[in-house]
């Protein structure tokens, strides 16, 4: 199935990835150093670091995955982006200034601060990779099925070359521009994605006579008649028809809300910005920006979900992720479907960008140097390690995106795992260290390791990789591994149980250490965390 002229649509994606590979090269320019290659030599304004923090959460998910689970279920689907949009509450209120204050380049600058700084630094750096790997792994699906969908390419090899010529892009971007040149095509990106989907919010509801509830009448109408007849605006039609799924909505809801202020990726934009302040301001800016993108994916969802139809959605190539695609061509033809798939792509490209400079400065720094070299490696030598580290981790992303696309799994989900794993090994060993006196290298390592490993573990023996039920419309599985059932854990999103048992463990394990927390060091913390002596100064060029 192919919509919209290949032609066409290619020409399009041309441009976008021409110019983001222009800026690129011109942002290669100033990476003089570390600081440079990490944080943007601290240089970034508030605003401006706001814009790329928008273009940093909105990934393919927000558009591509919201957009659709919205269209097919309704109500249940904009669950998404209510958790999404809420998370960001957590993350100014508790980590964003005071992150901001406390570290140099990764989150374990600040869990490592007052703890022994080997087995804490290597424990953060695994979490980050896991995080970051699951988070590309929707991005890579993602990309995926949208360049299968606008090219009219068929069979399984074929789908697995899109990824890999996008897995090879982003590693392009990451080994050349740094995080400077990532952070100005997330800047381009979240403009254009905003203005794209205000474009279609308007045109939808046009068509409607600017009138939501005509619009959501539509969308009821056109749900009655599919194959698989939901009501779209009751809440419960996805979540509600077992004890088993409501669970899974009371798990996906804490994962999404609690997650955000864990994903380092985002936690790593806090450090390319001067000062504190510029922290807080550009986390009040992208939620100004996200909020109203939300409200965009309502119209557009809903949209999907009228002029489209449930069944030619889940029938398409990505299956619930080809929603916005198709509804642009529904509304625009070629030229505006080639535009919004377009800025897709290089939402795609920016955000895995983003994620692959995050993980491999975290091995980079954490590991490398903190750890193998003791502190001693040159930040010429660190740098290296951390491009040689993005090769290979955009590898196993490509690898693993390929079985996420051939799926067909919803990338909202598969992002929303990501988040389970980030709020359950990352963000309660940061609370803990910033706000618990007592709190000692055991309890951190017990939550880390506890979160990451029981999160992991669930989600292996979770339906999401073996044994969901064979989807009516599409005939296969939505597991990341066909015909086999091996799983025993019976929901979908781990966070209900792994959450508070890392949270559990971190307590646990420092109440039963032996050794007494630094009193001296956790008061530097508590002054440098709140006032900002002795946080990182912005680079001079």
């Amino acid at each position: 199935m192919t919509i919209g002229n290949p032609a066409v649509n290619i020409s399009i994606f041309g441009v976008f990835v021409l110019i983001t590979l222009v800026i690129t090269f011109r942002a290669s320019r100033n990476n003089k150093s570390a600081a440079d290659y990490y944080a943007a030599g601290r240089n970034i304004s508030g605003t401006q670091n706001g814009l790329a923090i928008a273009g940093d959460y909105l990934s393919a998910a927000s558009f591509l995955g919201i957009a659709g689970a919205i269209a097919v279920y309704g109500y249940d689907g904009f669950l998404y982006s209510i958790g999404f949009l809420v998370a960001w509450l957590v993350a100014l209120l508790l980590v964003a200034e005071l992150l901001r204050n406390t570290a140099r380049f990764t989150m374990a600058d600040v869990l490592a601060f007052r703890m022994r700084q080997g087995p804490v630094r290597t424990a953060a750096a695994l979490s980050t990779l896991a995080v970051s790997l699951f988070y590309l792994l929707a991005q890579m699906a993602g990309a995926g099925g949208l360049v299968t969908l606008l090219l009219g390419i068929e069979g399984a090899g074929a789908q697995a070359a899109t990824v890999v010529v996008v897995g090879a892009l982003m590693i392009f971007y990451v080994l050349v521009g740094g995080m400077r040149g990532t952070t100005y095509v997330q800047l381009i990106k979240a403009t254009l994605l905003i203005a794209g989907a205000l474009v279609m919010t308007v045109w939808v509801l046009g068509k409607y006579g600017f009138n939501l509830s005509s619009l959501l009448g539509g969308a009821a109408d056109t749900a009655a008649q599919q194959s698989t007849a939901r009501d779209v605006l009751s809440p419960m039609g996805q979540y509600g028809a077992t004890g088993t799924s409501k669970l899974d909505f009371v798990s996906l809801g804490l994962a999404l809300v609690l997650g955000t202020a864990g994903l380092p990726h985002v936690l790593m934009r806090f450090y390319t910005v001067p000062t504190a302040k510029d922290a807080r301001k550009s986390v009040v800016w992208a939620i100004w920006l996200i909020g109203f993108f939300y409200l965009f994916s309502l119209v557009i969802g809903y949209g999907a979900g009228a002029l489209v139809g449930a069944d030619r959605i889940l029938a398409a190539p990505g299956a619930v992720n080809s929603a916005a695609p198709l509804l642009a061509f529904e509304l625009g033809g070629t030229v505006l479907l080639g535009i919004i798939a377009g800025v897709a792509f290089a939402t795609i490209l920016a955000v895995v960008a983003g994620l692959t400079i995050t993980a491999s400065a975290s091995f980079a720094h954490d590991i490398y140097n903190s750890v193998i070299k003791k502190g001693s490696a040159t930040g010429t030598q660190e740098v290296r390690v951390a491009r040689t580290t993005s090769c290979v981790i955009g590898a196993v992303a490509i690898g693993l995106g390929i079985l996420a696309l051939q799926a067909g799994l919803n990338i909202a989900f598969l992002v929303a795992l990501a988040f389970a794993v980030a709020a359950s090994a990352n963000l309660p060993t940061i609370l803990y260290t910033l706000f618990w006196k007592r709190f000692t290298t055991q309890g951190a390592l017990w939550s880390i390791y506890g979160g990451l490993i029981s999160c992991l573990v669930l989600i292996v023996f979770s339906p999401v990789v073996s044994g969901a039920p064979v989807n009516a419309t599409t005939g296969k599985s939505t597991s990341l591994i066909q015909d086999v059932d091996f799983s025993w854990f019976p929901l979908n999103n781990p966070g209900l149980v792994s959450i508070p048992l890392a949270f559990f463990l971190g307590w646990l394990g420092t109440v039963l250490d032996r050794t007494k927390a630094d009193a001296a060091k956790y008061a530097e913390l508590e002054v440098r965390s709140l006032t900002g002596i002795g946080a990182e100064k912005a680079v001079q060029h």
